[in-house]
């Protein structure tokens, strides 16, 4: 009897070690998520703070300086009172520049 208990309990451990956890990311979730760029030009308050590191007061100061100046490179970001390097790097990768920047010419 003690055999077959060690042996439904190492099946359950085995099943559950092999089945997904509920709202875990797959490769391909992975891949969608890292596609999925928030454009620092025209996101909502809502989308800036669900990047990593950035709070209502970070997305306010965001959303502030584009209005001022909106961003032409993803480096840009790094002007933002607040945004210091090591928070740019957490950022870059999730991070775009939108048609915003991209109809600002800067001059030569």
């Amino acid at each position: 009897m003690r055999r077959l208990k060690t042996a439904v309990v190492v099946g359950l451990l085995c099943g559950l070690a092999l089945s997904p956890l509920p709202g875990a990311l797959s490769g391909a979730g992975v891949a969608r998520a890292v596609e999925h760029r928030v454009d620092v030009n025209t996101a909502t308050a809502e989308e800036l703070e669900a990047l990593p590191g950035v709070g209502p007061a970070k997305a306010r100061a965001i959303i502030e300086y584009r209005s001022q100046t909106p961003f032409v490179a993803r480096e840009d970001l790094r002007e933002v009172r607040g945004i210091g390097d090591k928070l740019y790097e957490q950022l870059k990768e999730r991070i775009t520049i939108g048609s915003a920047g991209a109809s600002t010419t800067k001059s030569r």
